[in-house]
């Protein structure tokens, strides 16, 4: 792997180490690396799919389930707006109570953190010393009740080819010690234990095995194990990857360095313009030994938002 560093973008901003980069899509570029998406890719992806099961990558949502609260975002909630009794009494759908007794309505509303469960945080979510991917600003680009960038309403159709790398299979376990930082030399190594070729444009998944302790909130949420900066830019600046994603809550060890507060997520975002997925569901893949898929999904479309929750799919593909 050349070590000249090619996916490396032109700073916009460099203060105290830290970089944002301006985007080679241009000024108005919003989906960094979703660039790479095109319908050579995608179809490149989904020309090599295999004969065999669809795997979903995403987790269950329900009340009590881990979620990322450390900062006092609300927790998953869930409840009735209307029940076909409640419906009879006081007749909320504007009919008589024999009408609603006879057609029994139900209706129900969440509230949620959008970053809980298995979803994709967009390039607006962290940046450095107030200033995003391509140079957005709070000042210039953040309304009173979200963002007029970088929202995933933006977003392409996501197909592309993903590769899964079982970093917990690669030391012999099946959960990464917590607090444990996969490093570039993992993912090398892993890749090639698994045989298989990180490639530009692909979407990379880090499997840690932390989803082993899923849904025990205590267990999944606490020190996690997770990919370190040095990973992060092998990943993003030598191997291309287009998207990163992990089994855990963050994709990034935890707890994160002294004196940071989720670097990770800076880099990638505000220097790297990738995107991430959090929570996958990667442990049928692990069981069934799949390393290379097609990848198919995209986040719900909310506007100005930081964060989605998605539903992805993985299809095996053949190989070449």
């Amino acid at each position: 792997m050349t070590t000249e560093k090619p996916y490396r973008w032109k700073p916009l901003i460099e203060r105290d180490g830290y970089v944002v980069s301006e985007s080679p899509w241009g000024p108005d570029d919003e989906i960094g690396r979703l660039n790479w998406i095109t319908p050579e890719s995608q179809h490149s992806a989904l020309s090599r799919i295999a004969p065999g099961p669809t795997y979903d990558l995403a987790v269950d949502i329900f009340m009590g389930m881990p979620a990322w609260l450390g900062a006092g975002d609300p927790k998953y909630d869930i409840w009735m707006t209307h029940t076909p009794q409640g419906t009879v009494v006081d007749k909320l759908n504007g009919e008589g109570a024999e009408v609603s007794a006879v057609h029994s309505y139900c209706g129900d509303a969440v509230t949620m953190y959008t970053h809980t469960g298995t979803h994709m945080d967009m390039l607006n979510h962290f940046g450095y010393h107030g200033r995003f991917w391509n140079g957005w600003s709070p000042e210039e680009h953040l309304g009173s009740r979200h963002w007029f960038r970088g929202g995933p309403e933006n977003f392409p159709n996501i197909v592309a080819r993903a590769v899964m790398l079982d970093i917990a299979a690669l030391h012999d376990v099946e959960v990464l010690p917590a607090s444990y930082t996969v490093t570039a030399r993992d993912c090398r190594d892993a890749a090639e234990r698994q045989r298989v070729a990180l490639e530009k444009g692909d979407i990379v998944m880090i499997r840690t095995g932390r989803m082993r302790y899923w849904p025990d909130p205590e267990k999944y949420d606490a020190d996690s194990p997770g990919i370190g900066l040095e990973a992060a830019r092998y990943l993003c600046e030598e191997a291309g990857a287009m998207v990163i994603g992990s089994d855990n809550d963050s994709v990034e060890v935890s707890p994160w360095p002294e004196g940071t507060y989720l670097p990770v997520h800076s880099y990638l975002f505000a220097t790297a313009g990738a995107p991430i997925i959090e929570s996958l569901w990667l442990e049928d893949l692990a069981r069934d030994g799949v390393s290379e898929v097609a990848f198919i999904g995209g986040p719900l479309k909310m506007h100005g938002a930081t964060g989605a929750p998605m539903r992805p799919l993985a299809v095996p593909l053949r190989p070449r």
